[in-house]
């Protein structure tokens, strides 16, 4: 436990790291849904997969029931299968990795940039075997990883990349919206992210034997699709071609999902000038840094991750932790490296194997940020992690 002790803390109320918006429009989208025909495949499916299309700048999109089952439908669209490789980052929520587990396939980490903390290129290419099949690069907080030397990395080995951008709804590399740049890509709809569906993912691709096989993996692998079927015995008649699951987003969520996205751009509006109030509080406070920011592409911002600088800190982070809770200031830690899961360590996977990504974990705190929060709210986050950071921060001798 902390040694702190807080007598009168900055806020009286919680604020937690992340929190979703609804107004009354989204609302009344679900009602109107509720009060339909349909409340699932129905035509709420389409128009959110169009309109997710159309503002991230592709051809197709494929609504899922969560983020994770789109990235089990895009590693099922990418072939991946047993005894394939594929190279992604350990600084990541489980996900990212299990998908590939789920497919009979072998995740490989790959260390991550110290300045990003994204995915370091250099270091999956140093992993490509025969046997890789494709590289899962996940957006860390919003900010895109290094596409352009992923993608010529891919190119060169014949790979497949499938983004992991449950992050970064809203980023943009190098003008080009995040979504529009990989074989696929990924974005998650959970309450926390920049929108929601309550839980919902999507998978953006341009590619349409990616798209016909999402398609099918959704549901059940069963299609009705007189052009992709061995006969035809009237309207009712289906096939199984495939073995897919039910992954299938509801009309109730697909049009909250609409709903939201006619906010996005105000969210990541809001999003951004918080994290600038942050990197003005914080950046010139030695024992924290903050996060870095690549002139070649802009962020969303889903997460503020400060990283704690030990050496001038008294203090460790489990009791910096503790404290800004107890000042009611809701913090998180993004993420535990994948690897270092009693799951993974129980299939070999050994401590040491991406030092950098592990010695980060040690050092970083989640602050929040969500568009709702009130300037008082962010100003209430400045004092108490000034509060916290005197209290712990090392005397110069």
């Amino acid at each position: 436990m902390s040694k702190f002790r807080v007598d009168l803390p900055v806020r009286d109320t919680y604020l937690p790291y992340g929190k979703q918006y609804l107004d009354d429009e989204d609302i009344q989208a679900v009602i109107s849904v509720l009060k339909s025909d349909f409340l699932t495949t129905g035509p709420k499916i389409k128009e959110f997969e169009k309109k997710m299309a159309e503002y991230v700048g592709v051809k197709y999109a494929v609504a899922f029931s969560n983020g994770t089952a789109a990235l089990h439908g895009a590693c099922f669209a990418a072939n991946i299968g047993q005894g394939d490789e594929v190279i992604t980052t350990p600084l990541t929520f489980a996900a990212s990795a299990n998908c590939i587990l789920y497919q009979g396939g072998k995740p490989v980490f790959a260390d991550i940039n110290e300045k990003t903390y994204n995915v370091d290129p250099n270091s999956i290419e140093k992993l490509v075997t025969s046997k890789t099949k494709a590289i899962i690069p996940v957006d860390y907080t919003g900010q895109p990883a290094d596409l352009d030397a992923i993608m010529a990395i891919a190119n060169k080995y014949n790979l497949i990349v499938i983004e992991d951008a449950a992050h970064a709804l809203g980023s943009t590399f190098k003008d080009k919206k995040i979504g529009s740049i990989s074989d696929m890509t990924m974005f998650s709809f959970h309450p926390v992210k920049h929108i929601t569906t309550g839980e919902g993912g999507i998978i953006t691709t341009n590619n349409a034997k990616y798209y016909e096989k999402l398609l099918l993996f959704r549901s059940h692998g069963i299609t009705r699709d007189q052009n992709q079927l061995e006969q035809y015995e009237g309207p009712w008649y289906y096939e199984m071609k495939d073995l897919g699951f039910n992954y299938r987003m509801t009309d109730i969520q697909a049009a909250l999902g609409s709903s939201q996205l006619l906010k996005i751009d105000k969210f990541v509006k809001r999003r951004r000038e918080i994290a600038n109030i942050y990197n003005k509080a914080f950046q010139d406070i030695k024992q924290l840094t903050i996060p870095y920011q690549s002139k070649q592409s802009e962020s969303s911002w889903h997460l503020y991750v400060l990283k704690l600088n030990a050496e001038q800190l008294t203090g460790n982070r489990r009791e910096i932790f503790e404290t800004l809770q107890a000042e009611n200031i809701g913090v998180n830690v993004h993420y535990i490296p994948v690897y270092l899961m009693p799951y993974y360590r129980n299939l070999g996977y050994k401590k040491g194997t991406c030092p950098l990504a592990e010695k980060l974990y040690e050092d970083i705190i989640t602050i929040p940020l969500f568009p709702t929060m009130s300037d008082s709210d962010v100003n209430d986050v400045i004092k108490g992690v000034y509060k916290v950071i005197d209290f712990y921060k090392r005397e110069a001798i």
